[in-house]
């Protein structure tokens, strides 16, 4: 399996690979042209003799560096030396010597527990995400988190649970008792007396508004010797009567029906908390509300709406939601920067968190890595690691020319002056 590459990359390496194995190479020539020349056109005596030494040993350790070179990556004019072409014969061995590496070096959970523990990732972090343009990021992504998991759920489910919430939440409350406190609650400021006077003042308005069905009735109630002029001015008495009454009691705080009103809810408040007749009618009526196909279906609906607007929310940057969110990652950015102690406690959460992972998942990625040095293809592994490293093994060769001059020079000299 062929390795992927960038092309421009690859092409610029190789590039300067080619100039550096030119270099390397043309220096080995010139080793070997001088030599060939002090040897066919000099008697090697004197000043050449010294040439011709120095030039051998260059072109000794040239071809033996080149030699060297070139069997990591391949077999040296193509011919199957024992011990050449390292690279393509022990790719697979590379690969789990690099993974094990990595593991030992890069993965071991108490050096990454420590370097974790110098770096304070907690104030770092504090300050990434109390910046502004961070912490919209980090909002939107949660946002999408968030829809992506309402998604994913199963709508029949998340309703189901939703409603049976709803119906174990109200079961466990009982309904007498508490319109009973709410009646007391609405009496101890007399906010009941604005409920009173607006109800009476609706009596009157609907009883003016129906002033011919009230007029057709008392026809059908009086005797059919009353002429019907009679009815209608008894008609306009009762009407009279029933705004002035109602005119009386709204404008008299003290008015004796206020009063009996009162009386009356206090007696009602404290049935609804200490009857237990009117607790079970209060249970039986809400069992009959809970199992009313409306209640059903309103509960089914709750779902629904708030996938929708959420949804909607997450597709408008400036909605409440992500204006929250936004705030609240902000938040705990500062609070990071602020507060020792949560710095502490994220810290150590990072730290064991990231040794959890390092002693878990360290063979696998030491594994991950010599498999896919294994899937590679031997000859495009060897081809890629020469593109990386082979310009300066180039200067390898360069050296090996050189410093093989030089020796042979240093032998040569120390021959003639001491043989």
């Amino acid at each position: 399996m062929a390795t992927p590459f960038d092309t421009a990359y690859d092409e610029d390496r190789a590039r300067r690979l080619r100039r550096a194995k030119s270099s390397a190479g043309g220096l080995l020539v010139l080793a070997a042209l001088v030599f060939f020349a002090t040897y066919a056109a000099t008697d090697g005596e004197g000043v050449w003799g010294y040439v011709r030494a120095a030039s051998e040993a260059a072109m000794v350790g040239g071809v033996a560096d080149w030699f060297a070179v070139t069997a990591l990556f391949r077999h040296p004019l193509r011919i199957p030396i024992p011990h050449t072409a390292l690279i393509p014969r022990g790719k697979d061995a590379i690969g789990v010597g690099i993974g094990e590496f990595v593991q030992r070096n890069f993965l071991d959970p108490s050096t990454l527990a420590a370097r974790i523990d110098e770096a304070d990732m907690a104030s770092r972090l504090g300050v990434w995400l109390d910046d502004e343009r961070h912490a919209a990021l980090v909002a939107g992504q949660l946002a999408s988190i968030i829809a992506g998991v309402a998604e994913a759920m199963e709508d029949d489910v998340v309703e189901s649970g939703i409603r049976s919430m709803i119906e174990a939440r109200l079961r466990s409350i009982e309904v007498a008792p508490i319109i009973g406190t709410v009646i007391d609650k609405s009496m101890e400021g007399g906010h009941h007396h604005a409920m009173i006077d607006a109800a009476l003042r609706g009596l009157v308005s609907a009883a003016t508004e129906n002033r011919a069905i009230i007029r057709e009735q008392i026809r059908k109630e009086s005797p059919w010797w009353v002429p019907e002029a009679m009815d209608e001015v008894l008609l306009d008495k009762i009407l009279g009567a029933l705004q002035r009454f109602v005119a009386d009691v709204t404008g008299r705080p003290d008015h004796p029906i206020r009063i009996q009103l009162d009386a009356r809810a206090r007696l009602i408040a404290d049935d609804l908390r200490t009857s237990p007749e009117l607790r079970d009618r209060g249970e039986q009526l809400k069992e009959e509300m809970l199992g009313h196909p409306e209640f059903m279906a309103w509960a089914d609906t709750i779902w629904s709406d708030v996938k929708q607007n959420l949804q909607a929310a997450i597709d408008r940057p400036d909605s409440e939601l992500r204006r929250r969110l936004e705030s609240a990652v902000r938040s705990f950015g500062a609070r990071l920067g602020s507060d020792a102690d949560l710095r502490h406690r994220v810290n150590t959460w990072i730290g064991s968190l990231t040794h959890q992972l390092a002693a878990r998942s360290g063979g696998e990625i030491a594994g991950l890595i010599a498999e896919t040095v294994q899937r590679w293809d031997a000859e495009e592994t060897s081809r890629r690691l020469e593109l990386q490293v082979g310009r300066d093994l180039q200067y390898i060769r360069i050296n090996g020319t050189l410093v093989g001059g030089l020796v042979g020079l240093i032998i040569h000299t120390a021959v003639e002056l001491f043989g």
